[in-house]
């Protein structure tokens, strides 16, 4: 966590804020604290965006999306105030590491470790799916390793069927392209949740082999071998037990990868192979990947309503939203910056739209042969 800058607000609706969690092309998250001593993760809109109408409308859509999705495998959306000024939402905090941190600093999963990994993100992607979405940027950044496993976050580009959501404001297709499947490198609109499937794929090569599947090159580059269906994913370092399935998953074409059910029974085959029991396999993943650290968070947010009753009556946000699942833990952080030659490519660093264009446009002629 970082500290506060002097730009920074100290307080939004009833949270106090202490530091800074991380940051992306939408916004800041901040770590929040209520009234009770619970930890939030805020996150808000770029000052610089707020003026702009879309950008505030994705925000007002990515609250809606967190409202339908629940599960112990998600995140649960607390609290959202759109007419703040700057507008804001509050999810739970997770106090660990992303699984990206955790490889990079840890080294990648064992086998049986792994497989569970990949089951229970699994449930988390079956949550998004039965509310009609598509998470759309799965990746090992957006997957937070707290006390009792994994937990998939960040549903904000999400939306199935959303008009132009295969693209951001700038051309760029959504999603990260170390993760991002063909057709997300094409810019096709009709996004199903095969896409998830293959960004699942991509981020168990990552978590048992510490690499993405194609290298890290310029965004041109990558999005051509990404559609190049010539230039298969590179799967190098993935156990046999569960090459077979990965490869599956990264397939070219989006109905010849395998469904999430046939996927979650071949991961739990693995975890469990030998007659080592589901709760035992899980207890050894959170050993392994689960790090608590320190917050260096101010004495008074032990007893935050002793310190300050008055700051929390967040008289600017009187509809409190109505908790949609379990409490648990989430903790949106920023992917570190890349200094490897496996770490994604952020998608925002060059217009990219004319390379969607001809690529799709490429793709339909080939369609017609």
């Amino acid at each position: 966590m970082q500290p506060l800058k002097a730009t920074d607000p100290t307080r939004l609706g009833q949270y106090r804020l202490v530091g800074r969690l991380g940051s992306g092309g939408m916004g800041v998250v901040y770590l929040g604290i209520s009234p009770t001593a619970d930890k939030f993760a805020i996150k808000v809109i770029n000052p610089g965006l707020v003026g702009d109408e879309e950008f505030r409308s994705r925000f007002a859509a990515e609250v809606e999306i967190l409202k339908t999705v629940t599960g112990s495998r998600v995140a649960r959306l607390e609290r959202a105030n759109l007419d703040d000024d700057p507008p804001w939402l509050a999810v739970i905090f997770v106090p660990g590491r992303s699984l990206q941190r955790q490889v990079e600093e840890a080294g990648p999963l064992d086998l049986r470790s792994g497989a569970m990994l990949g089951a229970l993100i699994v449930d988390g992607l079956r949550s998004v799916h039965e509310a009609g979405l598509v998470h759309r940027d799965l990746k090992p950044a957006n997957i937070m390793l707290g006390p009792s496993g994994p937990i998939v976050i960040d549903f904000g580009l999400a939306r199935l069927g959303e008009p132009d959501s295969h693209v951001t404001a700038t051309g760029q297709p959504v999603g990260t392209l170390a993760y991002m499947s063909p057709e997300q490198a094409r810019g096709e609109r009709d996004i199903t949740t095969a896409t998830d499937v293959y960004a699942l794929g991509a981020t168990l090569v990552y978590a048992l082999a510490r690499h993405t599947v194609y290298p890290q090159a310029n965004p041109v580059a990558m999005l051509r071998r990404i559609d190049d269906p010539a230039d298969l994913p590179d799967t190098a370092g993935v156990p046999a037990e569960l090459k077979p399935l990965v490869d599956g998953m990264l397939g070219y074409e989006p109905s010849a990868r395998p469904s999430l059910d046939e996927v979650f029974r071949r991961l739990v085959e693995v975890a469990m192979a030998d007659g080592v029991s589901a709760e035992a396999v899980r207890a050894t993943l959170a050993e392994q990947t689960y790090v608590e650290e320190p917050l260096d968070l101010p004495d008074w947010t032990a007893d935050p309503l002793v310190e300050d009753a008055d700051a929390f009556t967040d008289e600017r946000d009187p509809s409190r939203l109505a908790s949609l699942s379990p409490a648990q833990d989430e903790e949106p952080v920023s992917e570190p910056k890349p200094e490897r030659s496996d770490q994604p490519v952020p998608t925002a660093m060059v217009d990219v739209a004319w390379l969607v264009d001809e690529m799709r446009t490429a793709y339909a002629r080939k369609a017609t042969l």
